[in-house]
């Protein structure tokens, strides 16, 4: 499905019924990482997913990207859906988008699921990283993001045992539009700190991390889960930054279980 928001063309899908349930995917990835996730939440709660502007079936403009630009268009898809009040659930780029919905739109939040993310800014080193990935991708094109980042995505073990996986995360990678990635690349190396809004969170939160995740640690994320009042904190075994594709059933179900807190209260 296809929605006109803040003048650009918005890809989604939309299954399901019950509690609202927004999915926001990683850097550089689209809505399609989720399709475990739609599969298992949709008989019970109702399952959006969208491609960010800049991947997927979305359009990809080549301008200037922000997070705080992200979250009004995921604001503008909930307008479009007549959903006033949604769990987001947000993996790596994905929770940095939702610091800044939470910012911006904190009355339309139900809960948050933050999973392999970060609080904390980019470090000087890091920006000079994304800054130089920028410019490999805009002259080679998107195979350089995928040579980049994918020995970091999983766990050791799925680059043996699991290589459908594998090739599947590059197969999306690869197919990403330059404009999206290096859009991506500058919102969010200059995104805000997030540390001081997780004392301000009072929605029910659940933080989840891949054992192995080596990009966003477990330590990382814990420290998030510490700094909201409430917040449930569960670690991934045998998976690594992509911790809902590596670990789906164990994802889903933590996802499932909280959820239910919230659908009770």
């Amino acid at each position: 499905m296809n929605a006109q928001i803040n003048g650009i063309n918005l890809a989604y899908s939309d299954q399901g019924r019950g509690l609202p349930l927004v999915f926001l995917h990683a850097f550089p990835f689209n809505r399609t990482m989720w399709e475990p996730q739609l599969t298992a939440l949709s008989s019970r709660f109702r399952v959006v997913t969208v491609d960010l502007r800049g991947h997927g079936e979305s359009d990809a403009p080549l301008w200037r990207y922000t997070l705080d630009l992200f979250a009004d268009d995921v604001s503008g898809l909930l307008d479009h859906l007549s959903i006033q009040q949604a769990v987001l659930i947000g993996l790596s780029m994905g929770g940095y988008l939702i610091f800044s919905f939470y910012r911006r739109y904190a009355d339309r939040v139900k809960g948050l699921v933050l999973a392999d993310t970060r609080a904390e800014p980019d470090s000087p080193e890091q920006t000079a990283w994304r800054f130089r990935l920028a410019q490999r991708v805009y002259q080679e094109g998107a195979g350089a993001v995928a040579a980049e980042m994918l020995p970091k995505l999983l766990a050791p073990t799925s680059y043996q045992t699991n290589p459908a996986l594998v090739q599947k995360v590059r197969a999306i990678m690869v197919d990403s539009q330059i404009s999206g990635i290096v859009g991506d690349l500058m919102a969010i190396s200059e995104r805000s700190d997030a540390v001081p809004l997780l004392s301000t969170i009072t929605c029910p939160t659940l933080v989840l991390v891949g054992e192995m995740d080596a990009l966003t640690t477990p330590a990382e994320n814990k420290r998030i889960a510490d700094g909201i009042s409430g917040a449930r904190f569960q670690i991934i075994p045998s998976a690594g930054h992509l911790s809902n594709l590596e670990q789906p059933e164990v994802f889903s179900e933590a996802v499932r279980s909280f959820l239910e807190t919230i659908v009770k209260n």
